[in-house]
């Protein structure tokens, strides 16, 4: 086959095989400018012209795509404005299998062509968004297409056309799936689809009984039953998982080839004296990881490791214990923290836990007897961040611990042995690799995350890191409870949180109070890729809810009885970095008793005194997100307490959430669940560029077997061939799918 033929048929414009005008409403609506990019733009789902959909199950507030029967039409000129208003009401006739049937209004100004043809009795495809008025579910002004009316298609028998499925693609506001479906019929016809190649090899095809890349593209968007489009998309889901696979592989390879420099275990040197006086025995687990640790830091290829375990595993004492052998070894340790307070934070931590062991701006190179730790912010003194640079770059600092501040082209290390990366989610494949091109050779690697993350996700997001797990609590780590607090059903709970926090108070112990928002103009401090809730997610109150601030509430608790002199402090991400440090170390001192915080408070603020956590608004939060909130409490050997504060009704979906939270502390399972609750393309964080989503057909929970299956033969067949020349067909899909994203997928990881 000729691989270059076939590649320019899949970049060609989509102009030269559908038509300027067409191939620009493409453009426009979908952002797909290549042959390439609208064959692979899949439907979503498959419609049987037969069955209607099911309206409990349509979701509010997306663009949908459903069957429907006419029950009623009737048109009224309008009160307040010139024309007149179409009212239908559909039915789906069964209502999902329960016997009482679903129905739904929909509304038309001016539509002369729904009074003419929306009659009762006919069937007809209905695409727009779903929205909620006075409590009923509606649709307006939709784009509808007659079923019982269907033009004749030559060739098709009428009774096969009956039978025919209709895709569903992912639609727009302004472009119907219909619409979309009729270009991709015109591309068919007009692409060279016997030039378009295959990037399986051919065993694979072959073992698995794949149809053909040609008829594959065919059949998954022109179906004549079912079984034709599930042959297409097995093809296509496996093939997608053999890309993904395949370039974490060869991006493992290209790491393992490199030449690291080796870091050994000194006998008598900071890491012996540090053990000697930590005051208690590590974990099983953090001993079996700094085993590891220690053993690939020795080793002159690069160690690239994620270490994951629940909040409060112990993570950062494993780190800090790595980073003492490779400041032991004469190099460098890195600590790239997401905030300026976690990093603070991790700052503060790291010197007391080392005591005398941490010297503190004192000139001289390394040794035995201490370790200079150095804070690298960008809001930090021009002073002072001028020299924690000096000393990062004259090698002074042993440990340099900062935020993006450390990724400046300015900032330079003396010999960068280590790199930490801690909260992985926040950063992505290109800041690790900036901070590794500050090292003369390539760094050791170390990446940590508090979100736990399932074993099929772990391989196919982190598929270039090695895995650890830390899966028990340190001696000392007390239970959490966690309720959900309904005040839809219980109002007068509202008071009760406040006289709550106060017997907490008068116990001697701290409170945290976590908003969703700073004040009322804004949405908060919501973590990047943190799957918050639409504004669909509240449209049981009709959006009108107005969410808690911290600046509300600070100003509601200075009047609140129940907390009477008690002293109230806000922690946001605008406050000045100064004031914000003086707020956080008086919590720490149990000066400030209630600290009213947005979720800057979610990672590495570690406060022993601090007992109870009320979340308010908490269905506005992700279940990892509120799982890292009520982390924060429970530190210091007393039982923990968290309250999910919410006004939705029960049996609000977003209550699920909650509930989910409540019922364990388990944050395995709860990952489990949240990508169970995570709408469809969310599930890795995906990011949407030029109208494709990273992620088309695979879902890493339903698909873990086809995802081991690739994961085994991209191993093979990158182990053979690293750089892929025997496979240049697989090597340019990859290419293709992750360069025009910027690698956007691997950047999540």
């Amino acid at each position: 086959m000729n691989t270059d033929l076939a590649n320019a048929e899949l970049g060609l414009d989509l102009e030269r095989r559908i038509g300027k005008r067409s191939a620009a409403v493409i453009e426009k609506h979908l952002g797909i400018t290549t042959v390439g990019g609208l064959l692979n733009y899949f439907p979503r789902r498959y419609m049987n012209r037969g069955e209607l959909t099911p309206i409990s199950e349509v979701p509010l507030d997306e663009e949908v795509t459903l069957i429907a029967r006419v029950v009623s039409s009737s048109t009224r000129f309008m009160k307040t404005r010139r024309g007149s208003l179409t009212d239908v009401v559909i039915t789906d006739d069964a209502g999902a299998g329960t016997g009482r049937p679903g129905t739904l209004k929909v509304s038309f100004f001016n539509g002369h062509r729904a009074k003419a043809e929306l009659q009762p009795g006919r069937r007809a495809l209905f695409s727009g968004k779903i929205t909620r008025y006075g409590g009923a579910l509606g649709l307006t002004n939709p784009d509808f297409q007659l079923l019982d009316k269907d033009p004749d298609t030559p060739g098709v028998d009428p009774e096969k056309l009956a039978a025919m499925p209709i895709p569903v693609y992912p639609a727009t506001s302004k472009l119907t799936s219909w619409s979309i479906q009729k270009v991709v019929e015109t591309l068919l016809d007009t692409a060279d689809l016997d030039a378009v190649p295959d990037p399986l090899p051919a065993e694979i095809t072959a073992r698995e009984r794949f149809v053909p890349v040609a008829d594959a593209y065919r059949l998954i968007h022109a179906p004549h039953g079912p079984a034709d489009w599930q042959h297409a998309r097995d093809r296509f889901r496996y093939q997608e998982a053999l890309v993904l696979q395949s370039a974490l592989a060869r991006r493992r390879a290209q790491l393992a080839a490199e030449e690291a420099t080796a870091r050994r275990a000194v006998p008598e040197g900071l890491l012996a004296a540090f053990d000697r006086q930590l005051p208690f025995t590590l974990t099983a687990g953090q001993a079996a990881v700094g085993k590891t640790l220690a053993a690939e830091l020795a080793q002159d290829s690069p160690m690239n490791r994620l270490l994951q375990g629940e909040v409060g595993s112990g993570k950062t004492i494993v780190a800090l214990r790595a980073m003492l052998q490779v400041v032991d070894a004469g190099g460098q340790a890195a600590l790239l923290a997401p905030t300026e307070v976690l990093a603070a934070q991790h700052f503060e931590s790291i010197r007391r836990t080392l005591g005398p062991l941490s010297r503190d701006g004192m000139l001289g190179g390394f040794g035995p007897d201490a370790v200079q730790v150095t804070l690298l912010t960008g809001s930090m003194p021009t002073a002072a961040r001028k020299q924690a640079m000096l000393d990062a770059a004259s090698g002074t600092a042993g440990i340099v611990i900062g935020t993006h501040a450390l990724l400046s082209d300015n900032v330079s290390f003396y010999d960068l042995g280590l790199i930490v990366v801690d909260e992985q989610h926040r950063f992505g494949v290109e800041q690790r690799d900036v901070l590794r091109s500050k090292a003369s050779k390539p760094p050791h690697l170390l990446v940590m995350t508090a979100t736990p993350i399932p074993r099929t996700v772990a391989m196919t997001v982190f598929g270039d890191l090695e895995t650890s797990v830390l899966d028990e609590l340190p001696a000392g780590r007390a239970p959490i409870t966690t309720h959900v607090v309904g005040l839809a059903e219980h109002p007068a709970w509202a008071t009760r949180i406040w006289s709550r926090a106060r017997e907490e108070i008068d116990s001697g112990h701290q409170v945290y109070i976590v908003c969703p928002k700073i004040g009322s103009d804004d949405d908060g401090d919501f973590s990047p890729g943190e799957a918050e809730p639409s504004a669909a997610d509240l449209a049981g109150d009709n959006g009108a809810r107005e969410l808690a601030s911290v600046a509300g509430v600070v100003e509601l608790l200075r009047d609140e009885p129940a907390l009477a002199g008690v002293p109230v402090a806000p922690l946001h991400g605008r406050l000045d970095p100064v004031l914000k440090s003086e707020t956080m170390a008086s919590f720490t001192a149990n000066q400030t008793k209630l600290l009213v915080s947005t979720t800057v408070i979610e990672v590495g603020v570690d406060v022993h005194n601090a007992t109870l956590m009320v979340i308010l608004d908490a269905d506005r939060f992700g279940i990892s997100q509120l799982h890292q909130l009520r982390g924060r409490v429970g530190r210091g050997g007393l039982p923990g307490t968290c309250l999910l504060v919410t006004s939705l009704e029960p049996g609000h979906p977003s209550r699920r959430r909650l509930d989910a939270v409540a019922a364990t502390t388990d944050g395995f399972v709860l990952s489990q669940e949240d990508l169970k609750l995570r709408r469809e393309g969310d599930i890795l964080g995906a990011s949407q560029s030029g109208g494709r989503s990273t992620l088309k057909l695979l879902r890493v929970l339903e698909h873990e077997d086809v995802i081991a299956r690739a994961r085994q033969d991209a191993w093979q067949i990158v182990g053979g061939d690293p750089s892929l020349g025997a496979h240049p067909v697989l090597a340019a899909a990859i290419d293709e799918y992750l360069n025009p994203e910027k690698e956007a997928f691997l950047e999540r990881g």
